[in-house]
């Protein structure tokens, strides 16, 4: 009986988790839930602005924007290096993994502009 009751609840759960990853999927959810993860989007959704220091770097790495994005998408914030607890434009320092490991970015996150201020290639 017992043996009875756990199939149909595991049954049960597969269905469900099945149709809720079908669900969630069509409508494109994140689930932003780490540090990094959220500091990330955080950034990400903010009007980017690039510093003239920032500029000359991606010039002379030919770095582009489209690198820079996805640092912001996939890249780790490095809290140790960073300065959160500046108010009203915490400080934060990412670095890119990958293909991009090399890259790291001192972003400037206000209100509603993020300032990439600078880009630094080790």
């Amino acid at each position: 009986m017992l043996v009875k009751r756990i199939f149909y609840y595991l049954v049960g759960l597969s269905l469900g988790s099945i149709a809720v990853y079908f669900f969630w999927q069509k409508k494109n959810a994140s689930f932003d839930y780490g540090m990094d993860a959220r500091t990330l989007k955080t950034i990400r959704i903010k009007e980017r602005i690039f510093s003239d220091e920032a500029k000359r770097a991606m010039l002379q790495y030919d770095i582009d924007t489209l690198k820079i994005s996805t640092i912001l998408y996939k890249g780790d914030v490095d809290f140790s290096k960073s300065n959160q607890r500046i108010k009203p434009c915490p400080e934060y320092y990412i670095t890119g993994n990958g293909d991009l490991k090399s890259v790291s970015l001192y972003v400037k996150r206000c209100d509603s502009i993020a300032t990439i201020e600078k880009v630094i290639v080790e």
